[in-house]
């Protein structure tokens, strides 16, 4: 099933992503690899801060993480012009601000991981890596980058 179709399906409508004028830009393309950007939460506009297993609980962390992952997959559509170039989610690097004894750092990246392949099906599944950080840039729970292969 294609991607867009599969959206609209779920009822999610993704933005436009500027690119701005800093040095740091949401995504690069390299041959047939798209490298997007570590993306936070801010999908909704819903302002988190905090950490999970303190201010936010596991399932809450799910939440967030699949709020990157859908500012993700807006960066890409913005760079792509469509999700349907997407040939294979190929890695997930999902980092968790997490309190002291935290462990379920997967279990919170499935929020990510889940929609993905929600979204692409069998080529949503990918190789990934879930960590516990000490903090993160402006105490968000979730920061989540992604590598995608795409074609013409």
């Amino acid at each position: 099933m294609a991607a867009e179709k599969r959206l609209a399906e779920l009822g999610i409508t993704l933005k436009t992503i500027p690119v701005g004028e800093r040095p740091l830009i949401p995504s690069v393309q390299t041959g047939n690899l798209l490298y997007l950007s570590g993306a936070g939460p801010s999908f909704s506009g819903m302002r988190w801060s905090g950490q999970v297993g303190a201010e936010y609980t596991t399932e809450q962390g799910y939440a967030a993480a699949r709020e990157c992952a859908l500012q993700l997959l807006s960066a890409a559509q913005t760079a792509l012009g469509s999700l349907d170039r997407v040939q294979r989610v190929v890695k997930v690097l999902g980092m968790v601000n997490s309190a002291p004894g935290f462990v379920q750092q997967p279990q919170v990246i499935n929020g990510c991981s889940d929609l993905l392949v929600q979204i692409f099906g069998e080529p949503g599944r990918h190789a990934r890596s879930a960590v516990g950080m000490a903090a993160l840039p402006n105490n968000i729970p979730v920061e989540i980058e992604m590598i995608l292969e795409v074609g013409p």
